[in-house]
């Protein structure tokens, strides 16, 4: 049977949010079989638990954002696009403010954490979200158009494609394609950190936004080149950190999926949009398991793979 995982031992970590530059600190705790990813503000009189589903997700401007009532937890993508590469089905996520650190702007440090304390095998299916026919969304259209969409396949790959007008950008790669089965998700993906312009810092701030952001942990570029000292970590990270982004927003389906995912100039709120369509369509999906581990997609079967 192949097998729900959670962590051995809890970890903790200590940073500021991006947006708010709040400190908060973050506790991740093993769950129990089939409870899936539930963040918990303790900071409230009440602790709050908000799970992860589609339909949890209540703001995506900058970010993923989900929320129980007046509870919230921002920017949740980095730490679930962490989850979806490792393969954590249960975990509990005490958040001590309303946005999850930033960190290093990227997974590798929530990877890190993970595996830190250790993934344990439950004695429970893993249960998956199968793809059984193309499902698409789709805005605006011409030099605005921009798309999403699942297809059927045995296994997990995403594919994306960017369109940034930019020398920086214009001289990596801006389409990627990444296989679960045949990449390494900590050694291609994780580190490939979140990126933005100084042109717009100023407006995000006045917005309140960006509070916590800056060259250590963010790519920053002016109007002609990246403007941090070390420079890229991946040639193509730009782009890299949208399939960052979108294993993260796929992820709060609450399942890993079986499907091929491709996107065009996508976001989080596309992302979402492309979760929601496939759920309001029941005939295009179906929860599967694995009885023989040998015939789940590769990727999945083999315990989290190091650095």
């Amino acid at each position: 049977m192949l097998q729900q995982r959670t962590l051995k031992t809890l970890t903790r970590a200590v940073g500021v949010g991006l947006h708010s530059g709040q400190r908060v600190e973050l506790t991740l705790r093993p769950a129990q079989p089939d409870t899936g990813i539930v963040f918990r503000r303790v900071d409230l009189p009440q602790p709050v638990d908000i799970p992860i589903r589609a339909d949890a997700v209540t703001d995506t401007r900058l970010a993923s954002t989900i929320g129980v009532g007046s509870a919230k937890v921002h920017t949740v993508e980095h730490l679930m696009s962490a989850c979806a590469g490792l393969g954590l089905d249960n975990l509990y996520v005490d958040i001590t403010a309303e946005e999850v650190p930033i960190l290093d702007g990227s997974s590798s440090s929530f990877v890190f954490l993970l595996q830190s304390a250790g993934i344990e095998l439950q004695k429970a299916p893993k249960r998956f979200i199968r793809v059984k026919r193309p499902v698409e969304v789709r805005e605006g259209s011409g030099a605005q158009a921009k798309w999403a969409r699942l297809v059927p396949y045995h296994g997990y790959k995403l594919s994306f494609e960017i369109d940034f007008d930019h020398p920086a950008v214009d001289s990596t790669g801006q389409r990627v394609e990444f296989d679960l089965g045949e990449g390494n998700y900590s050694r291609d993906i994780a580190r490939a950190r979140t990126f933005g312009f100084t042109r717009d810092v100023e407006m995000m701030r006045s917005n309140g936004l960006a509070l916590g952001g800056g060259l250590d942990n963010a790519i920053v570029m002016d109007d002609y080149k990246v403007l941090n000292s070390d420079g890229l970590r991946y040639d193509d990270e730009f782009v890299k950190h949208k399939i960052l982004d979108a294993m993260g927003d796929l992820y709060i389906i609450g399942r890993p999926l079986l499907a091929a995912y491709s996107a065009f100039r996508s976001g989080h709120a596309m992302n979402n949009l492309l979760l929601r369509e496939l759920l309001s369509q029941p005939d295009a999906w179906e929860e599967v398991t694995f009885e023989d581990e040998r015939q789940a997609p590769r990727g999945f079967a083999q315990p989290a793979r190091a650095w």
